[in-house]
């Protein structure tokens, strides 16, 4: 199956499997319809590169579906409490009501709050692998990349820099951005290898290149994008001055580098041969999107 069908079929199984754990829950509160709320929809390429990253190493897909629904997870907590008041305060995410405008501000931090736990308790349950060590270890990793290590602590340089009176150069925008957003690229595309106990190193790099290839494409986008397709408000980094990407290397200059990262990318697979083509595909996807 090529990228585009497995992502596609990816997002169908990711959704399916989300929608069958959260019915464990009590749907009649508030803070789960809105956690269902904030998973549903998505390209689910975190998920899908869980996924994709497990079958070339052997790992069945009624195991690697608990990874890729934790991610997505993870994912969609942090874009619930990003779209807070106090953070970004976005009215619009994919379209539809962010979840503090559709319910309060109170469920949508509940929610969020929620939706990150249940991703450690997803790669924590016995059907996502046999082994104990395993699981710790994935779960070890992914408190790792979503924390103050990972993706907490990019959104909180991100929310300094905003308060910063001088920009951020090149540098540190890159350091910012490999943890708000490659973080979890990164899990994402060496959990497969985690569950199997083989070397991460070749997706380590490969997914360190994609989730920057994938942040300068957002960075276009918010010039670029068409907000009625894209779901969400564009232009907000230039109405606020923010130093992005962009506005460091100029549109072209931004496009040249995406571009130079996703060669950088797909060498970094070159040890898994033919069977690392969905991947490259992947992260040639990431800088053509128009979403």
């Amino acid at each position: 199956m090529g990228f585009s069908d497995g992502l596609a079929e990816a997002a169908r199984k990711i959704e399916a499997h989300l929608r069958l754990v959260l019915s464990e829950f009590d749907s009649n509160l508030p803070v789960v319809e809105a956690m269902g709320y904030a998973v549903g929809g998505g390209k689910r390429l975190r998920g899908y590169l869980a996924l994709e990253g497990a079958r070339i190493h052997g790992i069945g897909p009624d195991r690697a579906i608990w990874p890729a629904c934790a991610i997505e997870a993870i994912h969609a907590y942090s874009l619930v409490h990003d779209d807070l008041p106090c953070m970004d305060d976005d009215d619009l995410r994919r379209g539809l009501p962010t979840v503090h405008r559709k319910w309060d501000e109170a469920t949508a931090v509940l929610a969020g709050d929620a939706l990150q736990t249940l991703g450690f308790e997803m790669v924590s349950r016995s059907e996502c692998h046999d082994n104990a060590v395993v699981r710790a270890d994935l779960a070890l990793s992914l408190a790792q990349a979503a924390g103050a290590r990972g993706m907490v602590l990019g959104q909180a340089l991100d929310m300094a820099a905003e308060q910063a009176t001088t920009p951020l150069t090149l540098d540190q925008i890159t350091d910012l951005q490999a943890g708000k957003t490659g973080a979890l690229f990164e899990w994402s595309a060496e959990a497969g290898a985690r569950m199997a106990q083989a070397d991460i190193v070749p997706l380590t790099g490969y997914a360190r290149a994609l989730g920057l290839a994938f942040q300068i494409a957002d960075d276009v986008l918010d010039i670029e994008g068409d907000a009625a397709q894209m779901g969400k408000a564009v232009g907000k980094d230039a109405d606020r001055g923010k130093a992005t990407f962009v506005s460091l290397l100029g549109l072209d200059g931004a496009k040249r580098r995406a571009e130079r990262l996703v060669t950088e990318a797909c060498d970094c697979l070159s040890v898994y041969g033919a069977e690392a083509r969905n991947l490259q595909e992947a992260a040639r996807f990431v800088i053509s999107r128009r979403t």
